[in-house]
């Protein structure tokens, strides 16, 4: 990978708090429109990981350093979204306002907006739904309006902290397959953290598995499956296995 292919660098990533080491000396690079996902055991640390990037004041690292496109991360100068566990919609706006939020706060041009937001409910099956409140939403609908939201800014980096965890399967197997849909139509660097293993392998160009804390990463996975993914197929299951053995076995 040449360095203009990077679009994040990060490199000794570590982070105490207090005495307590949780990411210790974690080094590895994301590509231009790559789709990551970060797994591994409970408790290991991965939302302290996906935290770090966002250079947050209480996630401050403790030494080492993330770049994005060869330059120190820098939210008023980096186009960053997070799409978090909990739902995030504004409960006094509207599906439509939700998604339109950022782009307002960028104070893009009105025109752009409705665009922006009319792609963006289309993509996501929710434009019947736009004028509706989220306490009139379903769960899965909910996490609609956040991917919505936060693909509408067009961010050049997509952090997501297990975004489908309260969801049954048939909802999260929907949402993956408008991710994947979204993702693709618009290029975006996605880093995914889950605890799910088999999403990992459904979703992922790549898998980085951590360790237990001390955190570190346990291994690299190129994940070159083809896509539309089959969750039956031999190679599909092989790949979830190696991934679960590695979580499991320390």
């Amino acid at each position: 990978m040449s360095e203009q292919d990077i679009k994040v660098k990060v490199s000794h990533m570590t982070k105490k708090f207090g005495d307590l080491l949780v990411l210790n000396d974690i080094s590895f690079n994301v590509k231009k429109g790559e789709f990551l996902c970060v797994v591994g055991p409970t408790g290991c640390g991965k939302t302290t990981f996906l935290n770090c990037l966002t250079k947050l004041d209480a996630y401050e690292l403790t030494s080492g350093e993330i770049l994005i496109n060869n330059e120190p991360v820098d939210l008023m100068k980096h186009n960053i979204a997070y799409i978090f566990q909990e739902y995030s919609s504004f409960p006094w706006y509207t599906v439509e306002e939700n998604i339109a939020y950022g782009l307002k706060i960028k104070r893009r041009p009105e025109k752009e907006i409705k665009e922006a937001v009319d792609e963006m409910l289309e993509m996501v099956g929710l434009t019947e739904f736009r004028n509706y409140y989220p306490d009139q939403l379903s769960a899965s609908m909910l996490q609609r309006v956040s991917i919505a939201r936060a693909f509408a800014v067009k961010p050049e980096l997509l952090l997501m902290d297990e975004p489908y965890g309260q969801l049954d399967n048939e909802l999260r197997y929907k949402l993956e397959d408008e991710l994947i849909k979204l993702w693709k139509h618009t290029g975006t660097t996605v880093i995914f953290i889950t605890h799910n293993i088999e999403e990992a392998v459904y979703l992922s160009e790549n898998i980085l598995v951590l360790t237990n804390k001390p955190t570190t990463i346990k291994k690299e996975i190129v994940n070159d499956l083809p896509r539309p993914r089959d969750v039956t197929e031999v190679n599909f299951n092989k790949l979830r296995d190696e991934v679960t053995d590695l979580i499991k076995w320390w």
